[in-house]
């Protein structure tokens, strides 16, 4: 076999491949094999019917055709490995020349990942927020705690904010009641916003029993975005009562003695978790800056790919969940359809920027994933899916994705080495030293979120 390599743009390249015909006699017995398990001739038993008859039957093109389907995807790597490139996605084949006992050409063109220069980073400086926690900080930490707290009691008087009460309504849009626009005992705290527009105002100042009629555009359902009026009756005023804040409720609600030990656990966890969101914001500035200082050259077929994937899961994932339609999520964005797929494609051409730009990082640090690493990865993965790590894993080695949860940790790795030779500072000119031990960054969050599982448990007893 002869290859040669032509590159038509740094992004995609074009191989001229000639297959000498005695180099696909494999692929040649294989088709007749194939073609012989397929096909029945009289006077022939199944699987044992002659080259020459099959030739005469059913044509030579046909046997010529399976073979040199066949053949291609090893021709095709065979001439990938000889040029030493990178493809990205599947190549468009096109057989030039088929001389049948002489000769098979054909050319392949492929998009391929650019070759790119990093320039020293050392000189990367990046401000981020000072760490702060207030004292208001932690009073609202406690006071979000105590509301978890909060009782309820049924009391015989006007409803007021603040107050939880127990409802029952109905919708009608142009008169009739629609099929799911009725509900009872739907308990619902004056003042959240949770519910409706406008039934704060209709049901404040109704005792039990009292019952009120206001119109409102309705959230959701059969006639989301439609006015409705919209029937509401009070069955129950119950009012909240919160614990005292004291060191009783402290022994209530937390594994502390005391108001203050309970106190300054809320403002280190506060610290914990404002470092965490310091050093993230430090890891994307460090980035955008990175971005800055290499050309990218962007393969036009893996941006549109790409452009396409992230729409499509926006509509069929994230707005699916929501029950939102793509028109509706522009409408409450604001954006036009012009807009948003300038977005989509500035956001795309940044993945793609920053895969490329770590990943020749990777290999030009010689970087390794150990099987600690990625265990603790596919860990973290798993805790922010929603699954158990059992099930994470099965699902990644079922859709084949261990190679891509290698690359995520390999290029998380990477961008630290950058983070660590940037210079970062704080709001008040201090440096911040950044801390790349991703178990103890795992560590801070999931410390805080036991912390608040243990306060719902709580909460539940």
């Amino acid at each position: 076999m002869k290859s040669a390599v032509e590159t038509l743009n740094p992004t995609r390249v074009r191989l001229t491949v000639e297959v000498p015909f005695e180099e696909l006699k494999a692929s040649l017995d294989a088709a007749y094999k194939k073609i012989n398990q397929q096909v029945t001739v009289k006077g022939f038993r199944k699987g044992k019917i002659p080259a020459r008859v099959i030739d005469q039957r059913f044509g030579r093109g046909a046997v010529l055709e399976e073979a040199v389907n066949d053949a291609l995807p090893k021709l095709y790597t065979e001439a990938v490995n000889e040029a030493e490139v990178n493809p990205l996605g599947q190549p468009e084949v096109d057989i030039t020349e088929l001389k049948d006992g002489e000769l098979l050409a054909f050319t392949a063109e492929v998009d391929i990942r650019p070759t790119i220069e990093i320039p020293d980073f050392s000189g990367i400086e990046v401000t981020v927020d000072a760490v702060e926690v207030t004292d208001e900080d932690v009073e609202k930490s406690v006071e979000q705690l105590r509301e978890r707290f909060a009782s309820t009691s049924p009391v015989e008087r006007a409803a007021a904010e603040g107050d939880v009460v127990t409802l029952d309504l109905e919708a009608k849009v142009d008169g009739e009641v629609l099929p799911d626009g009725v509900a009872d005992g739907v308990q619902y705290t004056i003042g959240s916003g949770e519910l409706l527009e406008g039934i704060d105002e209709a049901v404040t100042g109704l005792e039990a029993g009292g019952e009120a009629t206001f119109t409102s555009t309705l959230k959701g359902g059969s006639a989301e975005g439609k006015e409705a009026e919209v029937t509401v009756k009070v069955t129950q005023v119950a009012a909240r009562e919160l614990p005292e804040l004291d060191d009783e409720f402290a022994q209530m609600a937390s594994e502390f003695d005391t108001l203050d030990e309970l106190k300054a656990d809320s403002r280190k966890r506060l610290e914990n978790m404002k470092q965490y969101d310091q050093a993230t914001q430090a890891q994307e500035r460090v980035l955008d800056e990175l971005l800055k200082l290499v050309e990218v050259p962007i393969p036009e077929k893996l941006l549109e790919d790409e452009v396409n994937t992230r729409k499509h899961n926006l509509q069929h994932h994230q707005l699916g969940q929501m029950g939102l339609t793509l028109e509706k999520y522009l409408e409450l964005q604001g954006k036009t359809v012009e807009e948003f797929d300038a977005e989509t494609e500035e956001q795309a051409v940044k993945g793609i920027k920053t895969q490329f730009i770590l990943d020749e990082l990777v290999s030009r640090e010689k970087l390794n994933v150990n099987q600690d690493e990625l265990t603790e990865h596919l860990m973290r993965r798993a805790a922010s899916s929603g699954m158990s790590p059992d099930q994470f894993a099965q699902a990644v080695v079922q859709g084949n994705q261990v190679p891509m949860l290698v690359g995520e940790v390999a290029r998380g790795k990477a961008l630290a080495l950058v983070v660590e030779s940037a210079k970062v500072v704080d709001t008040d000119g201090e440096p911040v030293v950044m801390d790349d031990d991703e178990d103890e960054t795992a560590e801070t969050v999931e410390a805080s979120e036991d912390a608040e599982a243990k306060a719902e448990e709580r909460t539940e007893a």
